[in-house]
């Protein structure tokens, strides 16, 4: 009898911690009440997938981007999918390259604005408000001198390590120019 009544006592405490954790504020609640309450908390694990606690579109953002992702906003979700797949002709059909493609894009605004700048006369508009551009000589002076800074540091850690003064560096940059050397090699 003894050992019935401490197993029950064992058991209230194990309820009473997981009445806690739950976050439950009475034990007097009715079994009606705590039925309902278990039954939602299925619903919500039957209704979110792999058991989430919030809907995909709330994981992704919420926002514009989660619209895109999960195909609600159909126009902006073909917009990019077609400029991804304009990227990947260009640069992996086309071996187009990056730097290739910034100075046509650049030559190409410049022509746009030269033109538009020159026809503005016949079409009674005002020609566009470019800003000048100037970079004063301090600052010029000061963007030298910091270069020339960083360049002498380089070049007194490449000295030092051409020397073998510091024998770690000089195994690690030579064990990196053999692999080079080797991977360089046909």
């Amino acid at each position: 009898m003894a050992e019935h009544s401490e197993e029950s006592k064992v058991d209230q405490v194990v309820e009473k911690i997981k009445e806690e954790l739950r976050g439950d504020s009475s034990s007097s609640d009715s079994d009606h009440e705590k039925s309902e309450s278990s039954s939602s908390a299925i619903k919500a694990k039957i209704y979110h997938l792999f058991g989430r606690e919030q809907p995909v579109h709330k994981v992704f953002g919420g926002g514009k981007a989660a619209d895109v992702f999960l195909w609600r906003d159909k126009k902006a979700t073909a917009m990019v999918l077609g400029g991804a797949t304009a990227i990947w002709v260009l640069f992996e059909l086309m071996e187009y390259h990056l730097l290739t493609l910034v100075c046509h894009g650049l030559i190409l605004t410049l022509a746009i604005l030269f033109l538009y700048s020159n026809a503005s006369t016949f079409i009674n508009k005002s020609p566009p408000r470019i800003p000048e551009v100037s970079i004063s000589e301090d600052m010029a002076v000061k963007i030298a001198r910091s270069l020339r800074y960083e360049i002498n540091t380089a070049l007194a850690v490449l000295r030092e390590i051409a020397l073998g003064r510091d024998l770690k560096k000089f195994l690690g940059v030579s064990h990196f120019g053999f692999i080079w050397l080797i991977c360089s090699l046909p």
